[in-house]
């Protein structure tokens, strides 16, 4: 049996999408989350794959920053960077939820890349491969707009 997690919206650091895969997400408001989809306008929005949303830990962004590099949120092409949550702690097929409405279940750990981003080509390593979760929308909602700072 899988626990329920609730992720408090005031842990969520920012919410990115990119028109376009393969690259950089960028800062939005406010994010969409479309069930059985993913976030409204981010190009991997899509109900065919279990990874809809992918979520990166502020601390695993720290780590490369500490080794030098300037990046930020958004710049791994995550969608919800968070502070404060062990995301590798939340076991595959965990229900969490952002604020009321919006439920998603935690669908993958980690990712193969294919081709080497900018990032790997810089310093070497990426975290986004092995820090990084997805997960797919089960109930929509808007809840997803970051604390204010």
């Amino acid at each position: 049996m899988t626990e329920n997690y609730t992720i408090n919206i005031a842990k969520e650091v920012a919410v990115c999408t990119s028109p376009k895969t393969g690259m950089r997400k960028k800062k939005i408001n406010q994010g969409i989350l479309i069930e059985n989809l993913g976030i409204k306008d981010d190009a991997h929005a899509n109900s065919e794959t279990h990874r809809q949303v992918s979520f990166l830990a502020m601390e695993s962004i720290k780590k490369m920053q500490d080794m030098g590099l300037d990046v930020h949120e958004g710049d791994f092409a995550e969608n919800i960077t968070t502070s404060g949550i062990d995301l590798l702690a939340l076991p595959i097929g965990s229900k969490i939820t952002i604020g009321e409405e919006t439920l998603l279940e935690i669908s993958q750990h980690g990712k193969i890349c294919h081709t080497p981003c900018a990032i790997y080509h810089q310093a070497g390593t990426c975290v986004m491969p092995k820090e990084g979760i997805f997960a797919k929308v089960l109930k929509g909602g808007n809840k997803s707009k970051p604390a204010t700072e």
